[in-house]
């Protein structure tokens, strides 16, 4: 009896522990100070999905969604700077998983999305740089009780792709002079 009870009580714990986290939204970046992006202005997103695959286990969505969700995302975050020079963000959906309920810390499947990114000058229109692949997951709130107990797919859609685009920037940002900053200046080697 009493094993019983302190394997209930663990995971009524565990689960009114990490349930609180799983729950906690992504941070908007409409409510972020973005970081400095130059002479960079959205001109225009393009995603392509049509080709993603479903990586199981995982819930289904559609291609219409996949395009819906992240263009909004690449809007929110990029859509405020207004740098002057038009840039085209490309982005392919290669593959997600859209985490399914689990059984908490026993088996919490993981939500996943790669993606190849793109950039582009919009006028003249000529690539920059890409393709880069990226991989994203929802986060750490999701380590042990799987998002698939507490949030929908669209809920974890819209999760994998604010977080994907924050990857996005940050590749984008590793590469200042793309944008007309100043580049970043390379960590010295000691000479021997």
């Amino acid at each position: 009896m009493t094993t019983t009870m302190n394997r209930r009580t663990f995971a009524g714990l565990t689960l009114a522990a990490t349930g609180g986290l799983s729950a906690c939204a992504v941070p908007d970046p409409l409510g972020e100070d973005l970081p400095p992006m130059g002479d960079f202005e959205l001109a225009f997103t393009v995603v392509v999905s049509e080709n993603a695959k479903k990586i199981p286990p995982s819930r289904s969505t559609t291609p219409e969604k996949l395009k819906e969700v992240m263009a909004a995302e690449v809007e929110r975050r990029f859509g405020r700077y207004r740098g002057g020079k038009g840039y085209v963000i490309a982005i392919n959906i290669d593959g997600y998983a859209l985490a399914p309920p689990g059984i908490p810390v026993v088996l919490t499947p993981k939500s996943i999305m790669v993606v190849s990114a793109n950039l582009w000058s919009a006028d003249p229109q000529k690539k920059l740089a890409g393709p880069e692949q990226i991989t994203t997951f929802e986060g750490a709130d999701t380590l042990l009780v799987g998002s698939g107990l507490v949030k929908d797919a669209d809920e974890q859609l819209v999760t994998l792709s604010r977080n994907m685009v924050k990857k996005v920037q940050s590749w984008l940002l590793r590469n200042p002079e793309w944008f007309g900053l100043p580049a970043r200046p390379k960590p010295s080697v000691p000479k021997e």
